[in-house]
C-alpha cells in the first residue's frame, strides 16, 4: 500500500509524501477534513488508502526517508515498508522530484532543500526524527540535523561526500544528461541503457536500469525522466563547489555513515566523516554500488538496523 500525504515547503512548493506498507497505529483524534493537517490524496495505486495520520508505536521514532539527486520517494519503498513493522516511515519526494511541484522559475537552492524538509517534519508530526537520506538527500538530512537538532533524533547517511566536487564534476554531469538517447521507445530501453549501455556503467548493472526506468514517465513520443534534467543541475551546482564538513561537525545527534564497497564515497573520506561527526559511526556494504539500498536491500538493512535498535532503546 503506498498513502501520499500533500505537504506544503517553502514559497508555496507542494511536496508530496508518502507512507509504504500497513502503518503500526492511527491517531483517532486527527481530522483529515481539517485544512490545517496534512491531507489525503488520491493514489490510483492505492484504492484503499487509509485516512488519518499515523504514528509510531511504543515511543519509537518515526523516520523520514529522503532520496538522492533525479530519485524519487519510491526508491525507498522496500525500505519504508521494512520500517513500518516498528515506525512510521515516510518518504519525501523533494521539490523537482517525483510527483512533487518542478516550479519552472523556483528555487533549487540548498536553502529551499533544507527548508522543504523542516516543514514536512512539522506538519506531518514527525519530530523528533531519524532522518535517512541518501546522496543528495544525506547532504539535505545533515544540514537539517545541524541547522534544526531539537527535530532530529538520529541520522542515516548514504553514499554522499562531504569534499566538494568542483566544476569539472558538473560539467560531466551536463555532457551525460546532453548524451541520453531520449525519448526511449520502451521501459526495456530505459533499463537497458541505465544498466548495460551509459558509459558511466562500468559493468552491467541491472538494479541502476530498475533505479532509472522508475523515474521515467510515458509521453506522446516515448519515455522520458519526470523530473528536468536543467533543474537537476540547478540543484546540483548549488553544493558541487562546496565542501560540507563544517556542518558535519554541528551534528548533535547520533549519525550513522554508510558506503557502498564500490560506491562514490571512498573508505578514508567516510572514515574521516565519521571522526567529524560528534557522534559518528560507520558501515559499509558490500558488492553495493552508489545505490545502496537499491543494490542490495537485505545487506542495507542489516547495516542500519543496529544503529535504529540503539536509538529506540535510549
Amino acid at each position: 500500500m503506498a498513502r501520499r500525504i500533500d505537504v506544503t515547503g517553502t514559497d508555496g512548493v507542494r511536496l508530496a509524501a508518502w507512507e509504504f506498507g500497513d502503518p503500526p497505529k492511527t491517531d483517532p483524534a486527527h481530522d483529515p477534513h481539517d485544512p490545517q493537517h496534512p491531507h489525503d490524496v488520491h493514489d490510483p495505486h492505492d484504492p484503499q488508502r487509509t485516512p488519518g495520520a499515523r504514528t509510531a508505536p511504543n515511543g519509537s521514532p518515526s523516520v523520514l526517508l529522503l532520496h538522492g539527486l533525479m530519485g524519487r520517494a519510491s526508491h525507498w519503498a522496500s525500505t519504508a515498508r521494512w520500517l513500518s513493522g516498528r515506525y512510521r516511515a515516510v518518504a519525501l519526494d523533494q521539490r523537482g522530484h517525483g510527483r512533487s511541484d518542478k516550479p519552472p522559475q523556483g528555487a533549487f537552492s540548498r536553502d529551499a532543500y533544507v527548508d522543504d524538509v523542516e516543514a514536512a517534519l512539522e506538519q506531518l508530526g514527525l519530530d523528533p526524527v531519524v532522518l535517512i537520506g541518501h546522496a543528495m538527500g544525506a547532504l539535505t538530512a545533515w544540514q537539517l540535523a545541524a541547522k534544526r537538532p531539537d527535530l532530529v533524533r538520529g541520522l542515516i547517511i548514504c553514499d554522499m561526500r562531504a569534499s566538494a566536487l568542483g566544476a569539472a564534476s558538473q560539467r560531466e554531469w551536463g555532457q551525460w544528461f546532453q548524451s541520453w538517447p531520449l525519448p526511449f521507445a520502451t521501459l526495456a530501453d530505459v533499463r537497458k541503457w541505465f544498466g548495460e549501455d551509459d558509459p558511466w556503467v562500468e559493468r552491467p548493472n541491472p538494479a541502476r536500469g530498475a533505479f532509472y526506468a522508475e523515474v521515467m514517465a510515458e509521453s506522446p513520443d516515448g519515455w522520458r525522466p519526470v523530473f528536468e534534467p536543467e533543474q537537476m543541475l540547478r540543484s546540483r551546482e548549488t553544493w558541487v563547489y562546496d565542501a560540507h564538513w563544517e556542518e558535519l561537525t554541528q551534528v548533535r545527534c547520533p549519525a550513522l555513515v554508510v558506503r557502498g564497497l564500490d560506491g562514490e564515497l571512498g573508505r578514508a573520506e567516510a572514515q574521516e566523516m565519521v571522526r567529524v561527526l560528534p557522534r559518528g559511526q560507520y558501515a559499509e556494504v558490500a558488492d553495493a554500488g552508489h545505490l545502496v539500498h537499491y543494490d542490495q536491500p537485505e545487506a542495507w538493512r542489516a547495516a542500519i538496523e543496529p544503529f535504529l535498535d540503539a536509538l529506540s532503546a535510549n
